[in-house]
């Protein structure tokens, strides 16, 4: 998969994942306001669905569109899977 670095690439969102885990672990160390942490918390979740949808816009824009133009057989394995990832993360 082709990635290229921007301040929106799944690396620097991972790396502001990182930075808010980390926070999140010192909230819990310090005892914090239960309420605060379960925001920091949401926040994470959020920013780990930005990293899939934008791993998913990779996958689509490139190795998908890659494969169905190797033909038939190819794009019909690719629809396959994408049916199969697409119903995996809707549940």
């Amino acid at each position: 998969m082709k990635l290229l670095y921007s301040p929106n690439s799944p690396y620097a969102r991972k790396a502001r994942i990182i930075i808010i885990e980390l926070g999140l672990q010192k909230m819990v160390e310090d005892d914090r306001y239960c309420p605060d942490i379960v925001t920091q918390i949401a926040s994470v979740q959020e920013a780990l669905r930005g990293v899939g949808r934008q791993l998913l816009r990779n996958h689509l824009k490139h190795c998908a569109t890659s494969a169905i133009k190797k033909g038939p057989a190819e794009a019909d394995r690719t629809y396959d899977e994408l049916l199969a990832l697409i119903t995996s993360i809707s549940r």
